[in-house]
């Protein structure tokens, strides 16, 4: 993420759930359980299927979900420096500041 965060050209806010709390995360409980029990029993074979289940998903609520696949490839095990991390203008949040800020763009670009 850090290394999307320095080439941003927007502010980023990031806020966690603490460790454990992610059972109480309400899109997680509205969203995702819809899915789950709407594609049960489908072979999820493809993205084409895949994506059609989750858009097809409805509630009687009004829950209508939108998906896009993301076909950019997005390296793995990339590491970022301590200076590149220097480089970052955090703004801690008053509640929970070690899992809650937001990033600003850097405004010294080369």
């Amino acid at each position: 993420m850090f290394k999307f965060l320095l080439r941003c050209e927007r502010a980023v806010t990031v806020c966690h759930y603490p460790t454990g709390a992610s059972k109480w995360n309400p899109v997680q409980h509205r969203l995702f359980s819809e899915i789950s029990k709407h594609w049960a029993g489908q072979p999820l074979t493809d993205y084409t299927t895949i994506m059609r289940l989750v858009v097809e998903t409805r509630t009687q609520n009004g829950l209508h979900v939108k998906c896009a696949l993301s076909t950019k490839y997005y390296p793995i095990q990339t590491n970022v420096s301590d200076e590149q991390i220097v480089e970052l203008e955090f703004l801690k949040h008053p509640v929970l500041s070690q899992w809650n800020y937001t990033v600003f763009p850097r405004t010294n670009r080369n």
